[in-house]
């Protein structure tokens, strides 16, 4: 059956299936790693600093990597990248006593180039197997690439919680390395030689995009995701463990349904939006759905602070947060590709998933700081600030721009 699909619908499902594979193993890293050093006794601050060079990394990863898939092509950017992550998880099959943090910090150094290598290889490649003017049906498949994908990441966090509690550390680790290492292999023998690769070999100087649309672009995503991450991240998980006392179990559960649903929102958001026909979203669209999201983590701190009960608020304001962030994240995952020249595609993505990780890293350090300097409230109320700028960045979009130039 597979042979009788055209040659797009191919290399997207192999694709599609590279970054699932991926994204399995990175999000159960992710949690096996604040579950294992939290039960170590590590405070949240040097939990958060385990990923400071996952989040830097990243930052350099997405600007040069998207150079690099200009010029090789985004096969082998999209492989490096699964070789890559690997390695990283070989590093922590070390005895205990070799988990220094500066050993674990360069191990997620790694993992963080391998994830933002196969996600940019991944989302640029779709711009290049739609049809030029078909945006409603590049809005659809760059909702389920994403949609699907983080679902898979709350699935990672799931079994992570579980490998940790069923095979320990070190056998979790050392499974997802076998598993994820023959998903590399039949990537080498299957994915297209030729796909991503620019028409003039672009300079390195061209890394930083001269797009006005898309640097607004970039500036409202990093302070969207910063917006995330500085309460979900670290300060989250050891409050349900802390505060709550749940086990890894419940912990990772949690997290796991949250990301899972989050992702089937974003898989909806072109029907959600009101744009499941052939027309495409545009800057008021998302201008529409970040302001309201600016309200979720400032009622839930505000909720905190005059004591509500935080069994049943956190887990409601998550839900709410979660259904309206997963909107506005499908719909900056479109607009990028959108915005994109087609020439060399890659360059404009990896500026903008630059400034993605440069917002993880921003909440991933705030996230261990403020939590354990001020509590989860604080956290919340950075959240909101941030998303207040996210949309003012939105408010100077222009309706439209061609994707044919970077000019």
């Amino acid at each position: 059956m597979f042979a009788t699909l055209s040659q797009e619908v191919r290399q997207y499902l192999l694709i599609t299936g590279n970054y699932w594979a991926f994204t399995l193993t990175d999000g159960a890293l992710r949690m096996l790693v604040v579950l294992y050093f939290h039960q170590l006794g590590y405070a949240p601050l040097e939990i958060a600093l385990l990923f400071l060079f996952y989040e830097l990394f990243g930052v350099i990863t997405n600007l040069a990597g998207g150079w690099l898939g200009a010029r090789l092509g985004l096969n082998r950017t999209m492989n490096l990248g699964l070789a890559l992550q690997v390695l990283a998880l070989a590093m922590l099959l070390v005895p205990t006593a070799w988990l220094t943090v500066p050993w674990v910090m360069a191990a997620q150094a790694l993992s963080g180039i391998a994830k933002d290598l196969n996600k940019m290889s991944a989302k640029s490649a779709i711009k290049l197997l739609v049809p030029k003017d078909a945006g409603g049906s590049l809005y659809r498949w760059v909702a389920l690439l994403t949609g699907s994908k983080n679902a898979l990441k709350g699935v990672g966090f799931f079994l992570g919680g579980a490998l940790l509690t069923g095979l320990g550390f070190a056998g979790a680790v050392a499974a997802m390395a076998v598993v994820l290492a023959l998903v590399w292999l039949a990537s080498l023998l299957l994915l297209k030689q030729e796909l991503g690769r620019a028409r003039t070999k672009p300079k390195f100087r061209d890394i930083f995009s001269k797009s006005r649309n898309i640097n607004l672009l970039s500036a409202a995503r990093l302070f969207l995701f910063g917006a995330r991450d500085v309460w979900f991240v670290v300060a989250l998980p050891v409050y349900l463990a802390s505060v709550f006392g749940w086990d890894h179990w419940r912990v990772g559960g949690f997290l796991a349904l949250w990301v899972i649903g989050y992702g089937l929102v974003q898989s909806l958001a072109p029907h959600l939006t009101g744009r499941h026909s052939d027309r495409a979203p545009g800057a008021r669209t998302a201008l529409g759905w970040v302001l309201p999201l600016t309200t979720v983590p400032a009622l839930i701190a505000l909720g905190l602070t005059v004591k509500l009960d935080p069994h049943w608020l956190l887990p409601a304001g998550l839900l709410l947060f979660g259904a309206l962030f997963a909107i506005n994240s499908s719909l900056h995952s479109y607009l990028i590709v959108s915005y994109a020249s087609e020439d060399g595609v890659s360059l404009d993505v990896g500026f903008y998933y630059m400034a993605n990780a440069l917002g993880r890293l921003t909440g991933t350090l705030l996230s261990g700081w403020v939590y354990q300097q001020a509590g989860l409230a604080a956290c919340l109320w950075i959240s909101s600030v941030f998303l207040l700028l996210a949309a003012l960045f939105t408010t100077r979009l222009a309706p439209h721009q061609a994707a044919g130039s970077r000019a």
